[in-house]
């Protein structure tokens, strides 16, 4: 099953690390920050980079979430496993779905997406957001960013997606 600890925006990658260090590797089929390319222009160059999808999240995969959760109190900077009512609450399906259909196991990135405006419309020539418009809630063809709604264990968060517009037709 599928897990979110929530930690303090900034501080995933180095939580990850301490939970991967000091939690027993048996507990975790796989733990992973989400994140997603992005193009930024550094002096006057356009860079591919990596950032955090969703700040303050980290996934972990396992079937022990008892145990786990007893492991995690001995990591610092360690918030709290998502859920309600103070139980830990799995992903759904869909949500897990989701996931994986912009991102694969070991490479937990959703890719750089391209596409063309069409009047109104957004096609998406290549990339995870092919067949994926509905998704897209703004667009910013200046910072090449695609915001897209979803929802983790009933709260929606606006995370953000590379995509560039290459063209425009009327």
């Amino acid at each position: 099953m599928w897990y979110v600890v929530q930690t303090v925006g900034g501080q995933e990658k180095h939580v990850l690390d301490l939970i991967n260090k000091l939690v027993d590797e048996e507990l975790i089929q796989e733990s992973f920050i989400p994140q997603y390319e992005v193009k930024k222009r550094i002096q006057g160059v356009w860079k591919m980079r990596s950032e955090v999808l969703l700040p303050g999240y980290i996934f972990v995969i396992t079937d022990q979430p008892g145990k786990l959760r007893e492991a995690l109190r001995s990591v610092p900077k360690f918030t709290r496993l998502l859920g309600n009512n103070d139980v830990f609450t799995p992903l759904d399906d869909q949500e897990v779905a989701f996931i994986n259909a912009f991102t694969k196991p070991d490479h937990r990135v959703v890719e750089f997406s391209s596409g063309v405006m069409e009047g109104d419309e957004i096609v998406i020539l290549n990339g995870p957001l092919m067949n994926q418009t509905g998704l897209i809630k703004k667009l910013d063809r200046h910072k090449r960013l695609a915001y897209l709604e979803i929802e983790i264990l009933g709260r929606v968060k606006t995370v953000k997606v590379g995509l560039e517009i290459v063209r425009k037709k009327p």
